[in-house]
């Protein structure tokens, strides 16, 4: 810039520093013009000016020309296009495009607030029963099996059915049971007696144990995630009945009676029109399923064969029963009945009508209890019926 500006002064003549250049004419004949003329701009310092403006005019539109000339020789970028008609991908991946090229995406599905998700539970919770509950959905609910919520409420005794408005549940933090610490006990003899594992007790963060010196004082609450005890089994208050042996065909060897043979079961059906389990499932406490069914609907043999009880009464809690023996070592049996239609040794056939279901004995609401016996073992029903 400095040899640009030398090189244009060298073509405008010299003037010594501070010189006024005045016209003879114009100061002889306005002689105050003299100070105007001095208010006058130098000719070099406009030309320095003109030039200057003029590069800087030049830099700029040359800045503004490079830009606009790289951007219009890049093509743009294709956008992804979905074609009419079709649905957009589900899961993350590549999306193909119109010049299969690809681009990748994460695919986000609407929602209508925020799932914010469960903190775990270390500690117990109090769960008071109301009118239409049952085991099964209590169990749900708080996420922990049915015979965990059995194993640390002793009020229950072991058996579903005595669930009743009004009573408050403890319901575990996860499944297992509580055990209070005794004098000489330990981790190994504690874990080994219900089955559980000792580091599993440990680091149960509700139990509050301190890992560089596990300790458990006497009298102590201890969870024992895992662990199980054995439930009272209430089918042992009502005997499998059998057909007396007497030789005839389909005749079964355990707790005879005085009825003799008759039909064999070929298959097994549902014992009911519904098979909705609504109340209890098949398992640990309860060796049976509770069948959805309202007072009076029909209830029907699950298969061929011989009725060996029809009782009335409570029968230690299953209230008006029936069992039906089937002739290839299969039982059945059909409880809280409101109504029975058969008697004694009588034959019956798959679907034969064989009473209404209730809600009598330790029933908690209308349903239809179904047992299914085998060799006078319970086996779950569901196995069996089709």
């Amino acid at each position: 810039m400095n040899k640009l500006l030398e090189r244009i002064r060298s073509f405008i003549p010299h003037r010594p520093s501070g010189t006024l250049v005045v016209s003879p004419n114009e100061s002889a004949v306005n002689p105050g013009s003299a100070p105007q003329a001095a208010r006058k701009m130098d000719r070099f310092t406009l030309i320095s000016w003109i030039v200057t403006f003029a590069i800087v005019a030049g830099l700029l539109g040359s800045t503004y020309l490079y830009k606009n000339g790289t951007a219009s020789s890049s093509p743009p970028a294709t956008q992804p296009t979905i074609e009419s008609g079709t649905n957009p991908p589900l899961g993350g991946g590549p999306l193909v495009m119109a010049d299969n090229g690809a681009a990748s995406f994460i695919s986000r599905h609407l929602q209508l607030k925020t799932n914010i998700p469960e903190r775990p539970r270390y500690k117990p919770v109090l769960y008071r029963v109301s009118r239409g509950d049952a085991m099964l959905a209590i169990a749900e609910k708080f996420k922990v099996k049915s015979e965990s919520i059995l194993y640390v409420n002793d009020t229950l005794e072991d058996n579903p059915h005595n669930l009743k408005p009004g009573m408050e549940l403890t319901i575990p933090p996860v499944d297992g049971l509580y055990y209070q610490w005794k004098d000489g006990d330990t981790f190994e003899t504690v874990a080994s007696q219900f089955e559980a594992k000792v580091d599993d007790i440990i680091n149960f963060p509700g139990n509050d144990i301190d890992l560089t010196d596990p300790q458990v004082e006497a009298g102590e609450l201890v969870m024992i995630p895992g662990g199980s005890r054995e439930l009272e089994d209430w089918t042992k208050f009502l005997p499998t009945s059998g057909r007396s042996n007497d030789g005839s065909t389909g005749t079964s060897d355990f707790g005879s009676n005085t009825c003799g043979g008759g039909p064999v079961a070929s298959g097994f059906g549902w014992p009911a029109n519904s098979t909705t389990i609504s109340g209890n499932p098949y398992g640990p406490g309860h060796l049976g399923i509770d069948i959805q069914a309202n007072e009076g609907d029909a209830v029907y043999a699950a298969g061929s064969g011989v009725v060996t009880m029809a009782q009335g009464g409570w029968n230690y809690g299953y209230g008006n029963v029936v069992q039906i023996d089937h002739g290839n070592g299969y039982v059945t049996v059909y409880a809280h009945l409101s109504q029975i239609n058969v008697s004694l040794c009588t034959p019956v056939g798959q679907g034969t009508l064989i009473g209404a279901a209730g809600n009598t004995g330790n029933s908690f609401g209308s349903h239809l209890h179904f047992e299914v016996r085998l060799g006078g073992t319970n086996i779950n029903p569901l196995q069996i019926v089709q």
